[in-house]
């Protein structure tokens, strides 16, 4: 059992939504990011989700865009999401990392999974990865003892959804629309019919994501999402200010 499937088994028992957070490694720096991660766990998320910095990203938005381009200006690498990894870890909090494939496979799929394992991470998210391409990621991820994490979306068939989530460990990953990530008026309708069509073929939470950006949104997806997951576009671009940070996350808690 990873640090994350004792966090779903506390939050189930205590029947509310966990609150994952999101941060690039490396952003706004190597400092700051540090920061903003003991922010973000002083304010009391139930996890952090450390993104791994792209240069070509399939389904982030603008605002994550902009972050991963400072981060990688500032040459964040490999060991720097490991090494921030390691903070969120040392916090106490469960923590996965979120990437692309490539890097994985740049870095050695099987040193990778073992990296993670290392600075106490629980997973990792890959959301370019299908489950006909994941052999060696599976036997990574079990050997290490991680939980692979895939991405559903609202065009994912009913078959298809019970053959990826019998291959993903720790919470599925609901997009919550068909599109890129960044902040909107409203949460998309496809949510709630797509939480019910995971449910009904798995027993994993199940995390939205994907235009999550202000607390009523959070709220209104933790009346059918036993996970909700905050992809925080407007406070990225506050640059991680710790004040603001906890002010928005303790509010939200509420």
């Amino acid at each position: 059992m990873t640090q994350l499937d004792a966090v779903m088994a506390k939050v189930r028992a205590e029947n509310r939504a966990a609150l994952i957070a999101y941060i690039p490694a490396g952003f706004p720096s190597q400092e700051g990011c540090a920061k903003a991660i003991h922010a973000l766990a002083a304010a009391g998320v139930d996890a952090i989700e450390i993104g791994f910095p792209y240069s070509d990203p399939v389904m982030d938005g603008p605002v994550i865009q902009e972050a991963a381009e400072i981060s990688l200006k500032g040459g964040t690498n490999a060991s720097d999401v490991f090494a921030a990894l390691k903070v969120a870890t040392d916090t106490g909090v469960a923590a996965v990392v979120m990437t692309y494939w490539n890097p994985i496979e740049r870095y050695g799929v099987d040193e990778f999974a073992q990296s993670i394992a290392d600075n106490g991470g629980s997973g990792v998210i890959t959301p370019d990865l299908t489950i006909e391409e994941s052999d060696r990621w599976l036997a990574a991820t079990n050997k290490s003892k991680i939980n692979p994490i895939y991405v559903v979306a609202p065009s994912t068939s009913d078959s298809r959804l019970a053959d990826v989530t019998a291959k993903t460990g720790g919470f599925v990953y609901a997009a919550s629309l068909m599109g890129v990530t960044g902040t909107r008026t409203s949460v998309s309708t496809d949510a709630s019919n797509l939480v019910s069509r995971v449910r009904s073929v798995t027993q994993l939470p199940i995390s939205v994501g994907l235009g999550v950006s202000t607390r009523e949104q959070a709220k209104s997806l933790a009346a059918y999402a036993e996970w909700d997951l905050l992809l925080s576009n407007y406070f990225l671009k506050q640059k991680m200010n710790k004040k603001v940070w906890m002010r928005f996350l303790i509010l939200l808690k509420s």
